[in-house]
């Protein structure tokens, strides 16, 4: 059984001469870049046709399915986005309705828009304390079902980007039970499943529909995912047309040989990879929890590669703690935004993403140990240097374990149908409160948008973007800085 990579290898070192495309004709001497153009082919006889897979290609996705436990499964080489369009797509009717959860990917808005679906939102819990949503209640999925017999798929981001995992067993159950199917965004959980210390995927779990990213948590090319399907609930077929129509017909050959190498090192060595990987992890953790004034967040269910760092209650009373060319006053309140600056300027070390009270930090089993010790020294550092902030650390929060409910904005129109409502305007934010949103608002990353088109918009969405503002984090999907379009008259 050949792999798609020795493949490449040998073609490129073999004398037959390309009229075809690409333009570099395996030749890097035009450009003098060290780039991989020697492996960069496309249908050529001999190496498959990812859309009409029948051969090297068809076996490297029958592998990945054995590896994934899944039933089928395709490489996208357009990234999850691709998959997530097609689950949606395939699993809907134009105009029908879908429950989903409210923190899912743009990239599902983008298929509720194309298909002018009526979504039904499910809202994840909220803890105050961490400012982290947790996972989505099978109950509240069972709620909303037993109401609405109109729903035809549910759809849910399960690890979430904080790395909060959801009861995927229980909602695929509760789906089931309606004879509709459960499609999982598990993007950030391509690493589950290979080491006790991480949670199972979601194919072992019933989910019908599932996306990895492999790029994202293990050694993959950027834009390489996979597509699961299993059960008899979705039409595969219908699934495939999509994926056909909203993957390149040209597929990159580097990016699918790179998911084939993927595959290839779980199969062979994941065993001892991710050993190696959970017992630095592990250690790294423990030395976090001693910080005194930085905190390492986690949730009830939780994938423990996320390393989540909080400064909610934190503050600097040293006038030198410096963020680029900004710097902390006396007994000032420190941020996520803070920490990120920091870490990025003084240690260099950069973070996958800062929130208002946290920075996230990713791993993947391609971590050193010297990297992870880079970090908890920074860290500890750091930590020496702040203080608990007085306010904060005494305002008598809730715990963690104290659940709240995510507060829900009320839907107006459907996404599609809100530019034929009539004209609309720019406001501020200040302005914005009570108002039906023309366009998108959110944060990226992660994409999760904070407001969608036909929504009114909330007091406390309202004050919750101006806060981001204010920390300067720049708020995308709205044409105008500072602003949002709205009804005119809405």
């Amino acid at each position: 059984m050949e792999r798609l990579y020795k493949m490449l290898e040998a073609y490129a070192q073999s004398d037959y001469y390309p009229f075809h495309m690409p333009g570099h004709k395996r030749n890097s001497l035009l450009t003098g870049a060290a780039l991989p153009y020697s492996l960069d082919i496309t249908e050529i006889d001999g190496f498959d046709d990812l859309h009409h897979a029948e051969g090297v290609l068809m076996e490297a996705e029958e592998r990945a399915a054995e590896l994934y436990r899944a039933e089928e499964t395709h490489y996208l080489i357009n990234g999850s986005t691709a998959g997530i369009l097609s689950a949606v797509l395939g699993c809907t009717e134009r105009g029908g309705k879908i429950l989903m959860a409210r923190n899912c990917h743009k990239s599902v808005y983008n298929a509720v828009f194309m298909n002018e679906l009526h979504p039904v939102y499910v809202y994840p819990e909220y803890f105050s304390k961490t400012e982290l949503c947790g996972e989505i209640r099978v109950s509240d999925v069972e709620r909303i079902l037993a109401s609405d017999s109109e729903i035809k798929a549910v759809v849910i981001t399960s690890p979430t980007y904080d790395g909060v995992v959801s009861d995927v067993r229980g909602i695929a159950g509760a789906a089931h039970r309606k004879g509709i199917p459960l499609i999982v965004d598990e993007a950030h959980g391509a690493h589950f499943g290979f080491h006790p210390y991480f949670p199972e995927n979601s194919n072992t779990k019933d989910a019908d529909v599932v996306i990895h990213s492999l790029h994202k948590t293990l050694p993959s090319l950027t834009q390489t995912a996979l597509i699961h399907i299993n059960g008899n609930l979705v039409d595969r077929g219908k699934i495939r047309r999509y994926l056909h129509i909203l993957q390149s017909s040209s597929p990159s050959y580097v990016l699918m040989a790179g998911m084939d190498e993927c595959i290839r090192m779980l199969s062979e060595r994941g065993r001892e990879i991710f050993e190696s990987y959970a017992g630095l992890l592990e250690k790294t953790r423990v030395e976090l929890q001693n910080l005194r004034n930085i905190e390492l967040l986690s949730t009830e269910n939780y994938d423990r590669s996320k390393l989540v760092i909080s400064v909610k209650n934190a503050s600097s009373a040293e006038s030198g703690m410096t963020m680029g060319n900004r710097e902390c006053g006396n007994r000032k309140p420190f941020t996520g935004r803070m920490l990120y600056q920091i870490l990025l300027g003084t240690y260099h070390l950069q973070m996958e993403m800062a929130a208002g009270s946290y920075v996230l930090a990713m791993t993947s089993p391609a971590d050193t140990e010297t990297g992870m010790a880079r970090l908890v020294t920074a860290l500890r550092e750091i930590d020496a240097r702040l203080e608990k902030d007085p306010e904060k650390d005494s305002a008598g929060e809730k715990p963690q374990g104290e659940r709240q409910r995510f507060p829900g904005q009320e839907i107006i129109f459907i996404p599609s149908e809100v530019e034929r409502q009539g004209e609309s305007i720019a406001v501020s934010w200040e302005q914005a409160q009570g108002r039906v949103a023309v366009e998108y608002a959110y944060l990226y990353p992660p994409g999760i948008p904070l407001v969608v088109p036909g929504e009114r918009i909330g007091r406390l969405t309202s004050e919750k973007v101006r806060e981001y503002i204010r920390m300067g984090f720049t708020i995308e999907g709205t044409e105008m800085k500072g602003k949002i379009r709205v009804l005119a008259d809405g």
